[in-house]
């Protein structure tokens, strides 16, 4: 576990193989994603190099239900009840209903690849295979804030699933991306804002599409769900991000 400090009350966190994001506000937290299940202590930890405790988190927000986002809820939820929210869309992801992610396949059949083999072991470890369920996640209104600490305001973005969502901190100039837009990935020898790999998406098309949301957004400052932070133009960053989906990655361009 990595801990960030982007502005004074927010960071970003980067667990086994994405991030999470803490917003603090007074005393009080909301927490943007969770890794993966074997990455509950280190979420723990880092509310408490903050000075925190796990009960100060008011809110947890997923921006989507993969397991690298929200695979250590449960077992934080064991140890402090506490509200969770997703667009609507992602709710039956989230009740176990429908799956819209890259499946053992997808995963195994470009192991032959040295980064894939590694990042598979690495994710493996983690818990990458656990049923993770969240019946009780309530959905969330877009685009107006919510009433968390940081009024974040859940930007919709589908295409990487169909309920995929970015949260804007309007006051910090920020928006968490989630995986919408990435800075960088444990399978992808590039970095710099881009989309990850299409066999990860459920609708590719869409992904490349929503990413004019987040260009249309008042930031400067991009928290993605995997890679390193992103200063500069939200514009720039897209552009980038729509550039790099005519790489083939079946064809060993990354």
């Amino acid at each position: 576990m990595k801990l960030r400090q982007v502005t004074t009350d927010v960071f970003l966190v980067e667990g086994t193989a994405s991030n999470w994001v803490l917003i603090r506000d007074g005393q009080d937290l909301t927490l943007i994603d969770a890794g993966y299940p074997k990455d509950v202590d280190g979420l723990v930890a880092s509310v408490q190099q903050l000075g925190h405790r796990i009960e100060d988190i008011r809110g947890v927000l997923i921006t989507h239900a993969h397991i690298d986002h929200v695979g250590a809820i449960p077992a934080l939820l064991q140890r402090h009840q506490v509200p969770t929210y997703a667009d609507e869309h992602e709710l039956p992801m989230l009740r176990g209903e429908r799956h819209e992610q890259a499946n053992t396949w997808d995963v195994v059949s470009r192991c032959w690849r040295p980064r894939v083999a590694k990042w598979a072991i690495t994710i493996a470890r983690a818990g990458a295979r656990t049923d993770i369920r969240l019946p009780e996640t309530q959905s969330l209104q877009a685009n107006s804030p919510l009433d968390l600490p940081g009024a974040p305001r859940a930007v919709p973005c589908p295409g990487h699933t169909s309920g995929h969502t970015a949260y804007v901190l309007a006051d910090a100039g920020i928006v968490v991306t989630g995986d919408a837009l990435i800075t960088a990935h444990p399978i992808v020898a590039r970095s710099g804002p881009q989309q990850l790999p299409a066999f990860f998406s459920h609708a590719p098309a869409q992904t490349d599409a929503g990413l004019d949301a987040l260009a249309r957004l008042d930031v400067d400052t991009v928290l993605p769900g995997h890679g390193p932070v992103w200063r500069g133009s939200i514009k720039a960053a897209v552009d980038k991000a729509h550039d790099s989906v005519s790489t083939d990655f079946s064809q060993g361009a990354l």
